[in-house]
């Protein structure tokens, strides 16, 4: 059994709405869906300027995520755990 004490913090992991917009670039794997040559955009077909595209969406995308699902720091009070309660070592 553990012994340890819970602090009324949720840990593992936990569904957040917002994680789904990580699912826009995992588009870029289905390469049927935008392998074609037009519409053309400054002479480069649409196969190349889309995953062009796709870079800049991804990494806004996840951009989001990670403002809207990080933590709020929480150093309101300092930690009051010794070395001994932090020692896991015996716990084994």
């Amino acid at each position: 059994m553990s012994t340890a004490k819970h602090d009324g913090k949720v840990r593992g992991l936990q569904f957040n709405p917002w994680n789904l917009l990580l699912i826009v670039p995992l588009l870029v794997l289905v390469t049927p869906l935008f392998n074609m040559d037009g519409p053309r955009l400054f002479g480069m077909p649409f196969f190349y300027w889309f995953q062009f595209l796709m870079v800049a969406v991804g990494v806004l995308s996840t951009w989001i995520v990670y403002m809207m699902t990080r933590d709020k720091p929480t150093a309101d009070a300092p930690d009051h755990l010794s070395v001994d309660d932090l020692d896991e070592g015996d716990a084994r």
